[in-house]
């Protein structure tokens, strides 16, 4: 059969993406289809065929899926933010261990290892510490922010996100209040005009400390001593500041911060260690749940302390200092400078002195380390961005014999990619434990515990 767009079928939903497309099937042909959930039986409209597959557009549903669910959020279809509000939490959780495991087989070829089901949240709802808001106009000029569509960069003007903090609502209205009550006009990414492009706010879930950062196209915030004024009646404002991004970029953060009041940075805590964090710090997003994942990442890495643990990828220091309390001594690799600097001072913040940090690539520093100063490591503890980690870093991994790898990860399909390597130099994949970092959306953590197998 030869399908082609506007082309209409009646379709049942097998399976989902990891973006929260539901998959169909027609004549054996795969369809990606937005705003379904598995177990519905849609109406489709065929939007896009390419070789192997095609997109298409629900038009109705004929038969709901026993997993649909009302979504509590009014613009959940529209909004980009999350991906799987039409879908039971049970079932969400159900999914992503299913993804784990399908991805581990396929590309992994693991097909031995079993994957724990998901360490899930009793609330899945207002656990953000960090939301990143773009302004701009709708087409009768009005201004908007909130989030972008799916896959689009059309604004939906929503004020309430659901998985943040109530604290951004009212920093949302009251910076909208602003920018129309004083006439300051906000970007405009087609003519690079206008000034305020996105706020960032992050709140300490346990301490209580809010952060408010401006993204603006130039220099100064107009009245800006009003501003800080308004934001500085909202309960626990710790650190306001403007981030200068005059790129015609899509990246959000440029790299000059003018300071405008309070600290440059928040508090908040995981577990007993107090951590500090700026505006351009990488910090899990969800507090709740990143206990549970490191307390995971503890336990798999087994110390008893007596052990050299190198963390690659370390960022603030987060997963380094909640080792060093177990370990001999803890190194940790990060690219971002700044980050680094927060590393070094939340371990002196929380008293901890046998940690040690360098800036750089993961894949850099620790090679060079290995050849000009035969570094050792009992357990590396590895927690990369979604592409994974270079081949050049696992190389020098598997050279440097650990007895156990720690593997955070935030894409199972590169996780798997890696995992296929590792086992292949004679590490074992012993222990698999998904843990929700992403509730209502489509990506999960995986903690992966690796042991050396010297018979291999």
């Amino acid at each position: 059969m030869m399908m082609k767009k506007n082309d209409c079928f009646t379709v049942k939903i097998e399976d989902m993406t990891t973006d929260g497309d539901g998959i169909g099937k027609v004549d054996g042909f795969p369809l990606f289809i937005k705003d379904t959930v598995v177990g519905d039986e849609v109406e489709i409209k065929v939007i896009k065929v390419k070789k192997t597959y095609g997109y298409g557009r629900m038009m109705r549903i004929l038969v709901p899926s026993p997993f649909r669910v009302d979504p509590p959020c009014p613009v959940a279809r529209q909004c980009g933010g999350c991906q799987l509000q039409a879908m039971a939490y049970e079932k969400q959780l159900e999914l992503k261990q299913k993804k784990v495991k399908e991805n581990l087989v396929r590309i992994g070829g693991l097909a031995d290892v079993k994957v724990e089901p998901v360490i899930g949240m009793e609330d899945p709802f207002r656990y953000r510490n960090k939301t990143q808001v773009p302004f701009g106009k709708n087409k009768e000029g009005k201004i908007v922010a909130g989030f972008y569509a799916g896959r689009t960069h059309t604004i939906i003007d929503q004020e309430d996100c659901l998985l943040a903090q109530p604290v951004c609502r009212d920093i949302i209205h009251i910076t909208k209040g602003f920018l129309k009550e004083f006439g300051i006009e906000p970007y405009d990414e087609q003519s690079h005009k206008g000034l305020v492009r996105h706020l960032l706010i992050r709140n300490g879930y346990f301490t209580g400390q809010v952060m408010v950062c401006v993204i603006i196209n130039g220099t100064k915030l107009p009245h800006q001593e009003e501003f800080i004024r308004r934001m500085c009646e909202i309960p626990g404002m710790t650190s306001i500041s403007l981030n200068i991004n005059r790129e015609r970029t899509n990246v959000i953060m440029g790299k000059q911060m003018v300071w405008l009041y309070g600290t440059p940075y928040i508090e908040d805590k995981i577990g007993d260690i107090t951590y500090q964090i700026s505006p351009l710090s990488f910090f899990q997003v969800n507090p709740l749940q990143t206990k549970k994942l490191y307390d995971t990442a503890l336990s798999f890495a087994g110390l008893t302390g007596n052990e050299t643990v190198w963390d690659l990828y370390c960022g603030i220091g987060t997963i380094s200092l909640f080792l060093a309390r177990h370990a001999k001594m803890v190194y940790g690799v990060e690219i971002v400078e700044p980050a680094i600097q927060d590393a070094r001072k939340n371990a002196q913040a929380n008293g901890i002195s046998n940690v040690q940090f360098f800036v750089g690539k993961a894949e850099e520093v620790l090679p060079k380390k290995y050849e000009e100063e035969a570094v050792k490591a009992d357990v590396i503890v590895v927690d990369p961005p979604r592409k994974g980690c270079d081949e050049t870093l696992l190389q020098t991994i598997t050279a440097m014999l650990p007895k156990r790898i720690v593997y955070v990860s935030c894409d199972s399909a590169t996780l798997a990619r890696d995992l296929k390597y590792l086992t292949e130099k004679g590490y074992e994949v012993k222990k698999v434990q998904p843990v929700e970092m992403f509730a209502m959306g489509g990506h999960v953590e995986t903690v992966v515990q690796m042991v050396y197998d010297g018979n291999k």
